[in-house]
């Protein structure tokens, strides 16, 4: 949610400036529900409290407080005192909000004369919070076109910034602009830290230089295209260019597998990389252009991709996998529905050596998937606050459907090498402690099952000590899946996949 900010005009800051000086200083704003004696809060540049009185008719919370600004009591109800206290600091400004029965008063708070302070985009990074900055810098990428947030870089850095207004003042205009990526653009605004991350709210923008270079088409095999195939090849960027020459520059992470083969010269320059075929997951480097008319220089940035192969493994390699590109392969058992996803797309699939959610799959609706089915997934290893996921995924195929049936109508199927049941009763004997082999019974019946293993996929060693790992014992509930295969003329349930249990006690 976007803070506010008060910018007083002059007469509020000479206002502001007395504020709280004088005993006889008395400015007394009036709603119907809150009452404040002072709507403006001038703090001394040393650091320093001052204290207004509050009357409401009920209870009453201050809000959206920035985080150099300490008030104390932060609710209360009836009347009452506010205090606001702050560090010592030079020009900033800030404005809560004091809410009663669905009113609000507004307290405006400054300390200090509102200045703005040219910087770079390290001094904005290491600055005080609501101080206002002016920045020069190059738009390195822009994030939203309707809110104008974006990224500027310099030479010591960048700043992310979060909404930028029009050239009337107004928000969600911010095409009418024209900025882009590589343009060089002086803005101000007053700077925030939200959730760690710095930002210049709001900008004014006081100038823009075009830039001299532009990347206008990417194209593959004469198609336009930014994204090499997996056994590489080449790219050609053709580019606008109003400066002497093209110099080029490849990550160096990605000059193992990028390079350039040619640069033509001319208005419409074009530059030709080549890609080595991708023995790996999906890549991607971001070149930069560069040129210069003798005065400035102009840089622009595009993205060239390359498709890789798609990795096939279990989860826990997924899950040890970097946040990235790569496409992978998952398969495993549906072991729960994700709620917290109302599109109903998101499900935790889990294999024998972990669990992981996939975040809304396409396809995984319609091919009408449920709990306890054998799925295969292909998506990307993302995170979501530092616990992976799999995001962007696709619901390849439905590998397994599973029927859940009593142990009673398990043993009346008939023997079936690719038809897949979970059945579940309470443990009555365990024949076999390192592969899982044991009985279940509902008290009417009692089914064998051969081979209790940890999770799908499962082969050699790792299909052993699931008794051990979960402590499972003779009169513990367990839910398993396999198939019906018949020994001997004997009903069992063959290479049992595990699906949960429950303690005897």
């Amino acid at each position: 949610m976007k803070l506010r900010y008060f910018i007083p005009s002059l007469v509020a800051v000479i206002a502001a400036m007395f504020t709280g000086c004088s005993d006889n200083d008395y400015d007394p704003t009036y709603l119907g529900e809150i009452r404040v004696s002072k709507s403006y809060v001038a703090l001394d540049v040393n650091g320093g409290a001052v204290t207004i009185d509050v009357t409401a008719t009920g209870p009453w919370t201050v809000t959206e407080v920035p985080e150099w600004l300490t008030v104390s009591p932060a609710s209360g109800s009836g009347s009452g005192t506010i205090t606001f206290s702050a560090e010592a600091a030079v020009g900033r400004t800030a404005e809560v909000l004091i809410n009663c029965e669905g009113r609000t008063q507004r307290i405006n708070i400054i300390q200090g004369i509102a200045t703005v302070s040219t910087a770079t985009c390290a001094e904005v990074n290491a600055g005080p919070d609501s101080k206002t900055y002016r920045v020069t810098g190059t738009v390195k990428s822009i994030a939203n076109t309707t809110y104008g947030n974006w990224y500027l870089v310099d030479e010591t850095g960048e700043v992310y910034i979060y909404g930028t207004l029009d050239a009337k003042g107004n928000t969600k205009n911010f095409l009418s602009l024209g900025l882009e990526v590589g343009d060089q653009v002086t803005v101000e605004g007053p700077k925030t830290t939200y959730n760690g991350t710095v930002e210049l709210v709001d900008v004014t923008v006081v100038k823009i230089v075009k830039s001299l270079i532009k990347c206008e088409l990417l194209t593959v095999n004469g198609e336009e295209s930014n994204e090499l195939p997996l056994e590489g090849g080449d790219i050609v960027a053709t580019l606008s260019c109003k400066g002497n020459g093209v110099g080029v520059e490849i990550p160096a992470e990605a000059q193992s597998w990028l390079s350039v083969v040619s640069i033509t010269a001319g208005d419409t320059p074009t530059v030709t990389f080549r890609a080595q075929p991708n023995a790996g997951g999906d890549r991607n480097a971001t070149v930069t252009f560069k040129t210069t008319d003798g005065k400035k220089e102009s840089t622009s940035e595009t993205t060239i991709y390359q498709a890789g192969a798609i990795i096939e493994g279990p989860i826990a390699d997924f899950l040890a996998a970097e946040v990235g590109d790569t496409q992978f392969r998952l398969t495993g058992v549906i072991t729960s529905l994700y709620e917290s996803d109302k599109q109903g797309k998101s499900f935790y699939i889990a294999d024998y050596s972990g669990t992981v959610l996939v975040y809304r799959a396409e396809g995984f609706i319609e091919a009408g998937a449920k709990v306890g089915d054998v799925v295969t997934v292909v998506g990307k290893r993302g995170a979501y606050k530092d616990t992976p996921q799999m995001v962007n995924g696709t619901f390849e195929v439905l590998t397994h459907t599973v029927e859940a049936v009593s142990l009673t109508e398990f043993l009346a199927k008939e023997p079936a090498a690719d038809k897949f049941y979970k059945i579940g009763g309470t443990i009555d004997e365990i024949a076999n402690d390192q592969y899982g082999n044991l009985y279940l019974t509902d008290g009417t019946e009692r089914v064998y099952v051969y081979g209790c293993y940890p999770g799908w996929g499962a082969t050699g060693d790792a299909r052993k000590g699931l008794i051990g790992t979960l402590g499972l014992k003779v009169g513990d509930y367990i839910e398993v899946i396999g198939v019906r295969a018949e020994y001997k003329g004997v009903a069992q349930l063959s290479n049992g996949i595990y699906f949960t249990h429950k303690a005897a006690n």
